[in-house]
């Protein structure tokens, strides 16, 4: 939405794949800066670009699940999933499809911080019998391909893994499609792997605080705008309590009213309380 020339490098840079994509969909979330027009206006290009004018702003999450059911729609087997500021090195997509892994693997591309040659996100990976949250790819060297725990932006989904999750949950908004997506994958059944040789460019959080909390690592980012930090707030707590029941949202409700405190201070706090309300009673889509 108003990226426009943040979201004509994203099609450039899938254009000049080594192996072009053989359609890209972009979801254009009624944008007024001439968005949808500028990429319309794009020739030349490998593969047929399809432009969905949203009817509203649906956000990340809905953007995803159309732009994903027209793919689909249209006959695709696989759908990689980006973002307008992800930005596939030129090998990425061959090396996706060059893995030998069964269409029940999602697999995935690496997210790598431009700014600090570091994992855009710190990242679940098995080593040997073990899990370990990793931030760098050094170790993995020689390796075609990692297990990892799950994956959104750069996730490569099947067809076969869309049919027995569903679509993307779009009234998500922003803000936790990227978490909630991935966990109906697992609960299905399906595993993720992370393919070394498909690296894209994704910043990164400049402002961010990590903690554990009841076993699991969470992430603040510092100084949100309150639209955002309501959205994560509100999905969290949304989907702790799909996962693991009252007493984990109430808690993961808890941890993020203060965390907020310690990082952004007590007038945060209003906001944590009426997003937390509005997760735990299940009221999605986009705030008013």
């Amino acid at each position: 939405m108003n990226r426009a020339s943040t979201a004509e490098a994203c099609v450039r840079a899938l254009a000049g794949q080594t192996r072009p994509p053989d359609l890209v969909v972009v979801a254009d979330n009624v944008s007024s800066d001439g968005t949808a027009d500028r990429l319309e206006a794009m020739t030349g290009l490998p593969f047929q670009l399809v432009v969905m004018r949203m009817k509203e702003n649906r956000g990340n999450a809905g953007g995803v699940e159309e732009a994903m059911e027209l793919a689909f729609a249209r006959g695709a087997d696989f759908v990689w999933i980006l973002d307008d500021d992800s930005v596939p090195r030129k090998e990425a997509l061959q090396a996706l499809l060059s893995v030998d892994l069964e269409p029940s693997v999602v697999r995935h591309a690496m997210q790598i911080d431009p700014k600090s040659g570091r994992l855009t996100w710190p990242m679940w990976v098995r080593c040997e019998r073990e899990w370990s949250l990793v931030e760098e790819l050094g170790k993995f060297s020689g390796k075609d391909w990692i297990e990892t725990r799950a994956s959104w932006t750069g996730a490569m989904i099947s067809r076969e893994v869309r049919e027995a999750v569903g679509p993307v949950r779009g009234e998500l908004f922003i803000r936790g499609e990227d978490e909630e997506y991935p966990w109906r994958i697992a609960q299905a059944g399906f595993t993720f792997a992370g393919v070394t040789g498909a690296v894209m460019d994704h910043p990164g959080p400049e402002n961010i605080a990590r903690w554990k909390c009841f076993g699991k690592h969470l992430f603040f980012e510092k100084g949100l705008p309150d639209w955002k930090l309501h959205y994560k707030v509100r999905n969290m707590v949304w989907l702790k309590r799909q996962q693991s029941g009252n007493t984990k949202a109430l808690l993961t409700a808890i941890a993020y009213a203060c965390v907020a405190l310690r990082f952004d201070g007590p007038l945060r706090l209003p906001l944590v309380g009426k997003a937390s309300f509005e997760g735990w009673r299940g009221k999605l889509g986009r705030i008013s």
